[in-house]
């Protein structure tokens, strides 16, 4: 099933349909990283300005320009899972869309998250996906135990924040962690997916658009089994209850 899931995301990613939200995802990402730059080498500047550092060496001025590069080019990856789930939780709804609308056109719609609580999310988990990744990254020069860290942490913080997002289009939030914790071995099986795709320069720029395809994928394949029923959409469960 993940194998195909994978197949079917990549597919999705790059095709016409979804390449706008790709390229508009990639830019809203590298904007986020630009402006972490920007803070970082203000920072740097202030902290030298303070001490007069560069008065009294001005060539710490342009080192400190080069640290500050170098500093965000090595924390990219420790930084991207937090960035990524902040784009995330904005393209979701647009990429979900997409992929129900042209991959499963008779199934029933999702209902797209408010875009209050789309951000939210995003926000939410992209803070908890940072200070993790702050914790791995004082891990740095520790062998072994940092990559382990990363990868393990950011594959359980991955794979339950696509999935959330993606399943909360058809059930409430109490029915997506029991969801969650049903499916727990393949739904984390896709975080682990979405964990080395974050190691791959460059390439780890699509993460959002990649793992919102892929767990809207994900989620379909686990309501083909015969023993589940579709659940209602939120809206429809709403209008249930009321009555």
């Amino acid at each position: 099933m993940l194998i195909q899931t994978v197949v079917a995301a990549a597919r999705d990613v790059f095709s016409p349909a979804l390449r706008r939200i790709l390229w508009k995802s990639i830019g809203l990402t590298l904007a986020l990283l630009a402006l972490v730059w920007v803070v970082l080498t203000r920072l740097l500047d202030a902290f030298l300005s303070r001490y007069q550092l560069t008065e009294a060496y001005p060539i710490l001025d342009t080192l400190a320009f080069l640290l500050a590069g170098f500093g965000l080019f090595v924390a990219l990856a420790y930084l991207l899972p937090a960035v990524s789930a902040v784009v995330a939780g904005y393209f979701l709804d647009d990429v979900a869309e997409v992929v129900e609308t042209r991959r499963y056109p008779a199934d029933p719609p999702g209902q797209a998250l408010p875009f209050g609580k789309a951000i939210l999310y995003g926000l939410r988990f992209g803070a908890l996906s940072l200070a993790v990744n702050l914790v791995a990254l004082l891990l740095l020069f520790v062998p072994g135990v940092n990559i382990g860290v990363f990868f393990a942490a950011n594959a359980y913080l991955l794979s339950r924040e696509y999935f959330e997002l993606a399943a909360g289009r058809f059930w409430s939030p109490e029915d997506v962690k029991r969801l969650r914790a049903e499916h727990r071995g393949t739904v984390l099986a896709g975080g682990v997916v979405l964990a080395g795709l974050v190691l791959v320069p460059v390439l780890n720029l699509i993460t959002p658009i990649f793992g919102a395809a892929m767990m809207v994928h994900l989620h379909k394949r686990l309501m083909r089994d015969p023993a589940r029923r579709l659940p209602p959409r939120r809206g429809d469960r709403a209008s249930i209850e009321a009555r």
